[in-house]
């Protein structure tokens, strides 16, 4: 496993999940700059983050074999779920929101490079890809440096070459937008309630409480508050609140924790 000696500035969070062979170094391979890994986090065997400045959500998966690297930023919202064997190319930056799935075998460039520049190759790029919230490469996809709007979702075997609309159905190679396919249907309010409380109650758990509303949470800290209008809940890191979002994910449903609780 990885060391603190490895990283100059290292932090991470409760209840960690590390796998055998797991390396963390600089591009290069000298020592990385800024690493963080939020709580309840998985890191599968022989991971390899080769960059300075890197940042993983809580609850984040990233399954064996995977390899992220590149000089530039990767920075990794709540709730990644990203299979065995991708790519995470941050050469050019790579920005991922919450709740992101990634499936095996896929990988995301931030930058085309190789053919000879002096006899006149054209292609050469590098920008920050932007990945938004909800996102889902189903698997064995292969993204160019685009922007995917958040809900966005590329079926399996897609290849990415063009920006990705909000919650808008890609497939094919090139990809193409499916007319009329969408990742979700409208939700209403009370069936999220509803649906959260039937999974409480399958769970068990006692200390937490389902809302929806910001309104309805009180100060008190032995409460973790899941509110279904905003998605987010009170994190309190108790052992009751990290096994129901454990139970949640990844398909239940998502939330992410307040900032300030």
């Amino acid at each position: 496993m990885f060391g603190k000696k490895d990283v100059e500035n290292f932090s991470i969070g409760q209840n960690p999940e590390i796998g055998s062979n797991v390396s963390i170094t600089g591009p290069n391979g000298g020592r990385s700059k800024n690493i963080r890994i939020g709580h309840n986090c998985y890191i599968g065997d022989n991971v390899q983050i080769k960059c300075d400045n890197f940042s993983l959500g809580d609850y984040g998966r990233i399954h064996h074999n995977t390899t992220i690297h590149g000089s530039g930023d990767c920075i990794i919202g709540h709730n990644l779920w990203c299979g065995q064997y991708t790519i995470l190319d941050c050469q050019g930056g790579l920005l991922i929101g919450d709740n992101c799935g990634i499936g095996a075998h896929s990988q995301l460039w931030s930058h085309i490079r190789y053919g000879d520049m002096l006899e006149g190759c054209k292609f050469e790029t590098e920008k920050t890809m932007e990945i938004g919230d909800d996102v889902w490469f189903v698997g064995h996809c292969i993204v160019s440096p685009i922007k995917a709007e958040s809900k966005s979702m590329a079926l399996v075997g897609s290849v990415i070459t063009k920006d990705m609309d909000y919650n808008t159905l890609y497939a094919g190679v090139p990809a193409k937008e499916i007319n009329g396919g969408t990742q979700f249907r409208e939700v209403s309010l009370e069936e999220k309630l509803d649906k959260m409380i039937d999974y409480l109650a399958e769970h068990g758990a006692t200390n937490i409480k389902i809302v929806e509303s910001r309104e309805e949470i009180s100060e008190d800290t032995s409460i973790s508050y899941f509110n279904v209008s905003d998605r987010k809940y009170t994190q309190r890191l108790t052992s009751e609140e990290c096994s129901f979002m454990k139970f949640l994910l990844p398909t239940k449903a998502k939330f992410t924790p307040y900032e300030n609780n």
